[in-house]
């Protein structure tokens, strides 16, 4: 799948059979660049319309979790096309709560590091309410924690229907917050 256009009320996604990724991104991709303006998920890090690297290069969704915001909703015929997903895959019952700097590696090379769960967004609701209306209003209870996740281009090549990738989990440790958010940079090489 591709975004190919965003408007500032729906997502419109158009499927493909192959995309070819850069260092950018998506070639062709709404979301393509390797920067981005900052907006509404950063706003304790930065000022609105900051440039910032664009680690939200793609979003990718597993079929699993589609299914499941699916059944939640009462929906029988769900369109992943209203996800606004550059990716679409199955095998993974938890996709969404895979670790940040987790790669997923097509047999190609072709390499993409996750950033982290994408959180339901209220537009993706007003596309489905345009489909079918009843429904939109509740897509954000529904798909929390089930939204997939963003991931950047590592190692760009193409990627096609029906392409194996190997999900690369890093060691993830137990992290006890002491409730310090402020830390202090004690050396600099």
């Amino acid at each position: 799948m591709l975004v190919t256009a965003r408007r500032t009320t729906e997502v419109e996604t158009e499927s493909w059979a192959t995309i070819n990724l850069d260092w950018d991104g998506v070639v062709g991709g709404a979301y393509n660049g390797r920067t981005r303006v900052s907006d509404s998920r950063v706003l304790q890090q930065h000022r609105p319309d900051t440039q910032i690297s664009n680690v939200r290069q793609l979003s990718i969704l597993s079929r699993e979790d589609i299914d499941h915001i699916a059944h939640a909703m009462g929906i029988s015929q769900f369109n992943p096309e209203w996800l606004g997903a550059n990716l679409v895959v199955s095998g993974c019952l938890d996709f969404s709560c895979i670790p940040s700097s987790s790669r997923l590696q097509a047999n190609n090379g072709t390499t993409v590091i996750v950033d982290m769960q994408n959180y339901p967004y209220h537009q993706i609701g007003i596309t489905i309410e345009r489909d079918l209306p009843g429904y939109g209003k509740s897509f954000k209870q529904h798909a929390k924690g089930r939204r997939g996740v963003t991931a950047w281009a590592e190692r760009p090549e193409q990627l096609a229907l029906g392409d194996k990738m190997r999900l690369h989990r890093p060691e993830q440790w137990a992290w006890r917050p002491d409730g310090q958010a402020l830390l202090l940079l004690m050396s600099a090489f």
